[in-house]
């Protein structure tokens, strides 16, 4: 390696660190310039009727999708148009219930200014995001949030970078001002997901998993030890009930059979009753599978017998079937 490229190499940390703080101190001056207009925007935002639309081109563009994406999962649904794609027919998807959000550092961008007027036109409310207050989309606009930063972090001060990041954290200001005043919750945020961990630990319910019918395992307290291995080995459950007249009076685990493998030789004239668990754990079909975990983490089961409102029992559910559902 020659001296001059180590030496390049040896700078690109204090290089990256620069690139940080310029960064850094835009967003503390957007946030030290923050004012009215901000709470007037979301006053706009909460307001409407229809659907936040973002519209911006090239960097801007990308930024806007994202913040578009973040609305709509923070409970303000909202989608991207592409300004030119908007200009030959997207426009079309925008009603006069919906507001934009019009995104360009300069402000003059050619696409977004030939779009606007026809908004206007149709009575639909602009919001621009923007560096340049005194621009042609601020003028154009029926309230301006600007963005304007002091440095760009790209050391040519060509490529935006500084300027994007602040519109990106400016959007998600607005999203999290907005999902704050709607009360926006965990739960909520979960159905928009239920792909996701979150998702699937605020929406997966024990019924969801629960394994019924024949394939819930019982037996009687009087079935004897085969019976027992038989059903424990078949519904692959690791275990089974014991039911008298449908009343849960116990449990057979693995555990429970190599205890007894370990304590006699002959099998013969040994019940249920004989080697089966008291007082087994259960929790309500309608509890949420992660209340499920829970339980089965508290009291170092891998099996739960699921029960109705009234306590009746009617399944069951195995550590497995959180693992397969991704619970964990």
């Amino acid at each position: 390696m020659n001296n001059k490229l180590s030496k390049n190499l040896g700078q690109m940390i204090d290089h990256a660190r620069q690139v940080l703080e310029i960064e850094a101190k835009s967003l503390m001056e957007i946030s030290g310039n923050l004012d009215e207009s901000f709470t007037q925007a979301c006053e706009m935002l909460l307001a409407c009727k229809g659907r936040i639309v973002v519209s911006g081109i090239g960097k801007s563009g990308h930024i806007g999708r994202k913040i578009s994406s973040t609305l709509s999962s923070t409970g303000s649904p909202s989608f991207f148009v592409h300004p030119a794609e908007a200009s030959h027919g997207d426009l079309g998807m925008v009603t006069n219930e919906d507001i934009v959000i019009a995104i360009s550092y300069s402000g003059e961008s050619s696409e977004l200014s030939l779009i606007t007027p026809v908004l206007k036109r149709e009575s639909t409310k602009v919001i621009a995001i923007t560096g340049n207050k005194n621009s042609t989309l601020a003028d154009l606009a029926d309230l301006t949030l600007e963005c304007r930063v002091s440095h760009e972090a790209c050391p040519l001060g060509l490529a935006p970078t500084s300027s994007t990041t602040a519109t990106l954290a400016l959007g998600d200001a607005l999203a999290i001002a907005l999902l704050r005043a709607k009360g926006f919750t965990e739960t909520d945020f979960a159905r928009s997901h239920p792909g996701g961990s979150l998702g699937r630990r605020l929406l997966t319910r024990v019924s969801d998993l629960m394994k019924i019918g024949d394939e819930f395992p019982k037996i009687t307290p009087d079935a004897n030890i085969q019976e027992a291995i038989v059903e424990i080995t078949s519904k692959k459950l690791g275990m089974t009930a014991v039911m008298d007249n449908e009343k849960l009076v116990g449990i057979i685990t693995d555990g429970d059979l190599r205890r007894v493998f370990q304590k006699t030789k002959s099998l013969e004239n040994i019940l249920a009753r004989d080697v089966m668990s008291l007082q087994p754990r259960t929790i309500q079909h309608n509890a949420l599978a992660a209340e499920a975990l829970q339980v089965m983490e508290n009291s170092s089961v891998n099996q739960l017998i699921v029960t109705n409102e009234l306590g009746k029992p009617f399944g069951a559910l195995g550590m497995h079937d959180l693992l397969k559902a991704k619970i964990l």
